[in-house]
C-alpha cells in the first residue's frame, strides 16, 4: 500500500496493515487523548542521581570490551595453578619438530607463577632450518584484535633465556601471512639471564579486524616468556579505555557507575569472587581469576582502580559493590565475618585515604595522589534471605557508620512493599520481566512508604521472548517503567539497566544496551530509549493530567541547557498499543512572562514491535527528529503504534529572538 493511501486510511480514522508480534493484521482504530502539562507550577525535583550505568564483568564486558587490553590470557594463568596447563587462546607457530612449548612455575611474579617455556627446536642455519617467519607463539586476542593503519600498539612481554635472542614481534592477520606491523628484539645472554621487560612500539601500515600478536624466532634455544600485554595507544585519556564504547556511556549522561557487579562480585564459590586487593598495582602482578559464574578467566586489568578511574572519567558518582561474605554456594558465618569487614575499610581508604595513609599511598602511587568521591557503598549483591546475610550486613553497616558516616549504605532487601527491618540509607531493588509486566510496573512505587530508604532500581530489563537480542517492544516497556520512576523519584533515588555491555561473540545473557565486537558498535534499542532520560537527573518534575486508554503513558520536565543557557521543557510520551492515537497536547504556561519558542519531535519505532539492530543493521530501530510547533495550547499531535515520542520546547522570555529549531535538541543517533 502506498504512502498517500496509508496517509489517507489515517486521516478517516479507518484501518491499516501492520506486522506486529503478538497483534492482529490491522490496527485498531485510532483513538483519542489528551495531556495537559502544567509548567505554570513549580514542580518538584528530581534527584540528580537518578539515572546512572551498571558495569558488570559479563558477556566480556570488560575483559575484550571496554577494557582495551588486546590479549586474551595474558600471564599463562587461565589455565590454572598447576604446570602443565591449557595455555588457550595462545597458540603454536611451528610443528613438533621445530618447536615444544609448556607451562611452568617459573615467573617472577610472586603472585602469578606461570610463565611458558618455548625450546626451538630449528636455527637459521645448519641441518634443521626454521621455516619462513620463524616459529613461536600467536594469541588472537578476544576473537581477533583490532588493528587500524597509522595507529600504534605497546607491546610489553618479559622474557628469559640462556642465550642470547632474536624475536619478532609482530600484529598479522589471523592467518598470519599478512604482517601489520613488525619490531626485532635482540638481547644477548648477560641482558636476558634474568627476567627482563621488554617493550616496544608497533605502528600497523595496515588495517585489519582480524588480527594476532605473534612472538617468533629463528634461533635455536630455550626462552621463557610471560606477561605478554598489546594496548592501543589512543584509549581514552589513556586510561585503557576503548574509546567508541566510552563515547556510547558519555552519551547517556550517567549520574553513577555501580560496579563490578552483580554476581561477579560474589563468584559461584567465594574463592572466585571479585577481590579488590588482587586487582590493584602493576597489571603484571596482578593474578588474575577465573570469573565462575559467567565461566571465563579475567587478567583483572580492569581492577578497582580502573573501576574508579573510569567513574571519574565519566564524571558519575562511584557505587562499590563489596563482597560481603557470600558467594552463590558458600557463605561467612557472622561471628568470622570481621576480615570482610576491614577488606571493606581498606578499600575505602584506597579510594579517599591521604596519600600518606596505608592503601591511599597505593592509589597515589599509581599515579592519582587526589582521593576518589566514592560515597556509596552497597553491601553485597542479591543476598537478602541468605542465612548470613542480615547479620553480616549489620557487621558492615556498623563498620562503615563509625568510619564513614558520610557514605550512603546500600542494603539487598527490598523495601519497596515492606518496610526493612535494618537500617539502611538506600536498598536494592532488581527486576527482570516480561514486557507487559514492566510496563505494569509504572506504578509499582506509586505506594511505596514516602519515609524510610530511598529505592535502588540497580538492574532492570525486559527478558525472555519479548526481549530477543533487544527489541523495540522491551524498550518502550521499560520507557514506561523509567517514567513510573520519575514520578516516583521522591521514594527512588537512583535506577540503571542491566547487562549494559556484550561481546557478541560471548552472549551470557540477552538482551544487552550495548553491542560490540572488536571494532564496531551499535546500541539496541533499549540503549535509544535511555537517551531520552539523558536529562531527567536534576531536572524538575512537571505536573501532568492524561485522559487516555491505559496503553499510554506520558511524563513532563523541565531543565536548563548548559550548552545554550536556555530552559527546556521535554515530554515524553510513550504508546504502547497497536493503534494511532490523536493527542490533543497543552502546556500551560505563565503567559505574561514565558512563552514558547519552537520544538523538536524525536520517536523511536519501527514498522515491527520485535524489530532489532543488528551489525548488519544498527541503526534500524533509532531515534529520529524533526522539527515541530508547539503553540502551548491545543496542539494535535498523531502518535504512531509501538512508539515512544519526546518533544524538547524551549521556554524563553517574550522578548528572547526565537532559536533556530536546528541549534536544539538532542541528537537522533550518533
Amino acid at each position: 500500500m502506498g504512502g498517500y493511501c496509508l496517509l489517507l486510511l489515517l486521516i478517516i480514522g479507518s484501518y491499516t496493515l501492520y506486522n506486529s508480534k503478538g497483534i492482529g493484521r490491522f490496527f485498531k482504530q485510532t483513538e483519542t487523548a489528551a495531556l495537559i502539562v502544567d509548567a505554570s507550577a513549580s514542580g518538584r525535583t528530581i534527584p540528580d542521581t537518578l539515572f546512572g550505568i551498571f558495569f558488570e564483568e559479563i558477556n566480556h564486558a570488560g575483559s575484550g570490551g571496554l577494557w582495551a587490553e588486546l590479549v586474551s590470557n595474558r600471564g599463562f594463568e587461565a589455565g590454572g595453578h598447576h604446570t602443565p596447563s591449557n595455555i588457550k587462546p595462545w597458540s603454536l607457530i611451528g610443528d613438533e619438530s621445530t618447536i615444544m612449548a609448556a607451562t611452568e612455575l617459573s615467573s617472577c611474579f610472586e603472585r602469578n607463577k606461570v610463565a611458558l617455556r618455548m625450546d626451538v627446536l630449528c636455527d637459521d642455519i645448519g641441518p634443521k632450518v626454521c621455516p619462513k617467519g620463524g616459529v613461536g607463539v600467536y594469541n588472537p586476542g578476544f576473537w581477533g584484535m583490532n588493528i587500524e593503519q597509522g595507529n600504534t600498539y605497546k607491546v610489553v612481554f618479559y622474557v628469559r633465556s640462556a642465550g642470547s635472542i632474536n624475536v619478532d614481534v609482530s600484529l598479522a592477520s589471523s592467518n598470519g601471512r599478512e604482517v601489520l606491523a613488525t619490531v626485532n628484539v635482540i638481547a644477548d645472554a648477560l641482558q636476558v639471564a634474568n627476567w627482563t621487560r621488554m617493550e616496544v612500539m608497533l605502528e600497523a601500515k595496515s588495517s585489519n579486524s582480524n588480527s594476532r600478536l605473534q612472538l617468533t624466532t629463528t634461533k635455536k634455544g630455550v626462552l621463557w616468556i610471560d606477561q605478554v600485554s598489546g594496548m592501543p595507544t589512543n584509549t581514552y585519556k589513556g586510561h585503557g579505555f576503548r574509546k567508541d564504547l566510552f563515547e556510547k556511556l558519555v552519551a547517556l549522561e550517567p549520574r553513577f557507575l555501580r560496579f563490578p557487579g552483580g554476581c561477579f562480585v560474589e563468584g559461584e564459590w567465594l574463592r572466585n569472587a571479585f577481590r579488590w586487593k588482587e586487582t590493584i598495582g602493576p597489571w603484571e602482578e596482578r593474578p588474575g581469576h577465573l570469573g565462575d559464574v559467567w565461566m571465563y578467566w579475567t587478567d583483572d586489568g580492569l581492577g578497582y582502580f580502573e573501576f574508579l578511574q573510569l567513574a571519574e572519567d565519566l564524571g558519575t558518582a562511584p557505587v562499590w559493590v563489596i563482597n560481603n561474605g557470600i558467594g552463590h554456594r558458600d557463605q561467612v558465618e557472622t561471628a568470622v565475618i570481621s576480615a570482610f569487614v576491614q577488606e571493606m575499610l581498606d578499600s575505602i581508604e584506597f579510594a579517599r585515604g591521604d596519600p600518606s595513609s596505608k592503601w591511599g599511598s597505593l592509589r597515589a602511587a599509581m599515579g592519582h595522589p587526589a582521593p576518589f568521591d566514592l560515597k556509596y557503598i552497597a553491601i553485597g549483591n542479591e543476598d537478602c534471605g541468605k542465612p548470613y546475610y542480615r547479620g553480616n550486613y549489620l557487621e558492615f553497616f556498623t563498620a562503615l557508620r563509625k568510619a564513614y558516616p558520610d557514605i550512603q549504605v546500600i542494603s539487598n532487601c527490598d523495601g519497596s512493599s515492606t518496610p526493612l527491618d535494618h537500617p539502611a540509607d538506600l536498598y536494592d531493588f532488581h527486576i527482570y520481566t516480561s514486557a507487559n509486566d514492566m510496563f505494569s510496573k509504572y506504578h509499582k512505587f506509586d505506594n511505596t512508604r514516602r519515609r524510610g530508604p530511598k529505592a535502588f532500581v540497580s538492574e532492570y530489563a525486559v527478558t525472555g521472548k519479548d526481549a530477543g537480542k533487544g527489541s523495540l517492544l522491551a524498550a518502550l516497556a521499560e520507557a514506561a517503567f523509567l517514567m513510573g520512576l520519575e514520578k516516583n523519584s521522591d521514594v527512588v533515588q537512583m535506577a540503571s539497566y542491566a547487562p549494559l555491555f556484550v561481546n557478541t561473540n560471548d552472549r551470557r545473557w540477552n538482551p544487552d544496551a550495548i553491542v560490540y565486537d572488536s571494532s564496531r558498535v551499535y546500541g539496541t534499542p533499549s540503549y535509544w530509549m535511555q537517551l531520552f532520560f539523558a536529562k531527567s537527573s536534576g531536572a524538575t518534575l512537571l505536573k501532568t493530567g492524561l485522559r487516555s486508554s491505559s496503553s499510554l503513558v506520558a511524563s513532563a520536565i523541565s531543565w536548563n541547557n548548559a550548552t545554550d543557557n536556555k530552559n527546556y521543557i521535554t515530554i515524553k510520551i510513550v504508546n504502547f498499543a497497536n493503534r494511532y492515537v490523536k493527542l490533543k497536547l497543552s502546556i500551560a504556561v505563565n503567559e505574561n512572562s514565558v512563552r514558547l519558542a519552537g520544538s523538536k519531535k524525536t520517536v523511536l519505532t519501527s514498522n515491527n514491535v520485535m524489530d532489532e539492530n543488528s551489525f548488519r543493521s544498527p541503526k534500524k530501530v533509532v531515534p529520529f527528529s524533526t522539527g515541530f510547533t508547539i503553540t502551548g495550547k491545543n496542539t494535535d499531535i498523531l502518535l504512531q503504534p509501538y512508539s515512544f515520542t519526546s518533544f524538547d520546547v524551549v521556554r524563553e522570555q517574550p522578548s528572547h529572538l526565537l532559536i533556530n529549531e536546528a541549534d536544539f535538541g538532542r541528537k537522533s543517533s550518533s
